[in-house]
């Protein structure tokens, strides 16, 4: 899991000066999908937090992941943004990307997700007059530090980002989600491909449960050069849902 937000919640947010907190539970169904990704950790939680300010917007998250005798990894980001017009369209973008695992998994299977990154660049987001819709892209310069857990050399690259979020049936379904696409030197093509699309069925919007800030739904982690699979490599496309749960604060 990955940005994916609640980063509707989040262009959103940036205009409506709301403030979003969130817990997600996903079962990954990877290793019941793929031969190659039995080692996969099937539960992951999120956390996702979003604060907007006079100046800007600060959002940030962190995911864990847990096999049967406990947690594996644990990744966070956490983003900034200042706004460069009032009506909040076009916004100055930094970031930092990074996370830490506990090597039972096979050699390299995190890749350069574990290779602590910086990101600065611009942004521009957009919505509705009653923001059902929103849509938000940035352009980033990005910085990878040397890993020396891996011997990961650093190097300079680019990422393109795009945020989309989209209230169904008056708030009871929502489709959300975000696409990457960065460079990266040590993979085919030299270009690494991430969206992760969310569905969600609101239960608060169903009759005498509006107290009930509880979602359900799926995510699919759409990815190609991304995942690393048990022979330590990362040069495959994979298609991966999650059956998922949401409580937002």
């Amino acid at each position: 899991m990955k940005k994916f937000l609640s980063l509707a919640i989040f262009s959103m947010a940036a205009f409506a000066g709301v403030q979003a907190q969130n817990v997600q539970v996903h079962y990954d169904l990877g290793k019941t999908m793929y031969d190659d990704l039995n080692s996969r950790p099937a539960l992951t939680t999120t956390v996702e937090m979003f604060k907007p300010d006079s100046w800007g917007s600060t959002f940030l998250f962190t995911d864990i992941d847990y096999k049967n005798d406990g947690t594996v990894g644990a990744y966070w980001e956490i983003a900034r943004e200042f706004n460069l017009t009032k009506n909040k369209q076009w916004a100055a973008h930094v970031e930092y990307n990074g996370g830490v695992g506990t090597g039972e998994l096979p050699e390299g299977y995190y890749g350069n997700r574990y290779q602590h990154a910086f990101l600065a660049g611009g942004a521009w987001n957009w919505a509705n007059s009653d923001f059902s819709k929103t849509f938000s892209v940035q352009l980033m310069y990005k910085y990878y530090f040397k890993n020396g857990h891996t011997g990961a050399r650093p190097f300079s690259g680019f990422q393109l980002t795009e945020v989309w979020g989209l209230q169904l049936a008056k708030g009871l379904c929502s489709f959300n989600g975000f696409c990457d696409l960065w460079y990266d030197p040590n993979c085919n093509g030299k270009l690494i491909l991430l969206s992760e699309p969310q569905f969600w069925v609101n239960m608060n919007k169903l009759k005498g449960m509006d107290k009930v800030n509880l979602s359900l739904g799926t995510e699919v982690e759409i990815s190609n050069n991304f995942v690393w699979n048990n022979k330590a490599q990362h040069n495959k496309f994979y298609a991966i849902p999650t059956i998922a749960a949401k409580w937002t604060f």
